[in-house]
């Protein structure tokens, strides 16, 4: 039998995972565009102390066609930047981890390495990133310096999802190398002699692959963590299964439907080579948690004109029965979980007061925060500069 503690995270989006959770009483909804609303549920995911959230960002509107704009006005639409978001969050926390999402297809990895590493100073060492791709037509139209087909709802066009997610891999690795461009003790800044900076621990990273050429060094001093933490959400049903989890990241968000299928994809993910840490594996649920769990859902689905539908598995009951899941999770292989609440602020509450107390009935869950840091609360050690002992001083 599996023990020690779980991991816990959740995954906040809007009103809530549930396209009709705007309409719930008690969701805020005019408040969703504000710092205060934000800081709401972070405070609340971190008194229930679990170690980090992900805050969803996307190059589109929500909508319910795969790669075009709906026409529907009776759900949300609209969101903030995630990693500006986060930043704002960094102040008003001190314990739980941030890791909003950020595309790579779009974005140049210098400027998202940049803020990244800008969200780990001032969360002293609690920033992560969401890796995404973006492989709409839609999202391309925003930036014209690409052309992307229009999505197959079926993502049969492999070979793009291929190129995308190695363009993907890619650019962490311009991120962690840029990370540590830096030694950690570069910074000086001593005023007697005039030296803020030791230029010999500043270093060039000199990558060029097929997507990015990127001397460096980076602006900004190395992070807090060394490098934050990179996290990834891979179904298995891409062109590469596992392979970019594996490549880049310290987590992979995994949608098992049961059980069975979750040491199934156990197996998979740790068939895939790897080096360095084993990777961490997270699995997805979306939850409704408490006694009236079941009657909300059905609530919502009618309000919203049809029943839930998601990519990762749907459950609705009390935290103990939610409990119990997780725990016979866990025996498959399952780590930790990255729950996503299906309306805020009730089964957010849900999650940080009654699963992780039915949690700890059971010995499962921590009774305070170990570490100041995300790398220390997922038990991970803080990486060395690859520079460290490299020659070549900046002219």
């Amino acid at each position: 039998m599996t023990t020690g503690h779980l991991h816990l995270a959740v995954a906040l989006d809007g009103a809530g995972w549930h396209p009709a959770a705007w309409r719930e009483a008690g969701a805020h909804a005019r408040e969703l565009f504000t710092a205060r609303y934000w800081a709401k549920l972070a405070g609340e995911a971190e008194r229930g102390l679990l170690d980090f959230v992900t805050i969803e960002d996307a190059f589109r509107l929500q909508s319910t066609l795969p790669d075009d704009v709906d026409d529907r006005t009776d759900q949300v639409r609209g969101r903030l930047d995630a990693v500006l978001l986060a930043a704002s969050l960094a102040p008003r926390t001190r314990h739980i981890g941030l890791v909003p999402t950020a595309t790579t297809t779009h974005t140049e990895p210098f400027h998202v390495a940049m803020g990244i590493a800008t969200l780990d100073h001032v969360s002293r060492g609690r920033a992560g990133w969401r890796v995404q791709v973006s492989p709409r037509a839609s999202e391309a139209a925003h930036f014209g310096r690409r052309a992307i087909p229009r999505l197959d709802p079926e993502f049969r066009d492999r070979a793009l999802l291929a190129e995308l997610f190695e363009e993907a891999a890619d650019a962490v690795e311009v991120a962690r190398r840029l990370w540590d461009s830096w030694e950690d003790d570069a910074e000086i800044r001593d005023v007697a002699t005039g030296r803020f900076i030791d230029r010999d621990k500043l270093h060039y990273i000199d990558f060029s692959g097929r997507w990015f050429s990127v001397k460096g060094p980076a602006i900004t001093p190395r992070p807090p963590q060394g490098r934050p933490i990179v996290a990834v959400l891979d179904h298995g049903g891409t062109a590469v299964p596992y392979e970019l989890p594996a490549r880049a990241a310290d987590i992979v968000f995994v949608t098992p439907q049961d059980r069975e299928d979750a040491a199934r994809i156990v197996e998979r993910v740790r068939a895939v080579p790897r080096d360095g840490e084993p990777l961490k594996i997270f699995a997805d649920l979306l939850v409704f948690v408490g006694p009236d769990a079941a009657e909300r859902k059905a609530r919502l689905d009618e309000l919203d004109g049809a029943e839930l539908v998601s990519d990762a598995a749907i459950v609705a009951g009390t935290a103990d029965e939610l409990a119990d899941l997780l725990l016979d999770w866990r025996e498959a292989g399952i780590e930790g979980f990255r729950l996503r609440p299906g309306a805020v602020p009730a089964d957010l509450k849900g999650i940080a007061r009654g699963l992780t107390a039915a949690l700890r009935r059971r010995g499962a869950f921590r009774h305070a925060y170990e570490s100041a840091t995300l790398r220390g609360l997922l038990g991970l050690p803080r990486p060395a500069s690859r520079y460290a002992t490299a020659p070549g001083r900046l002219p």
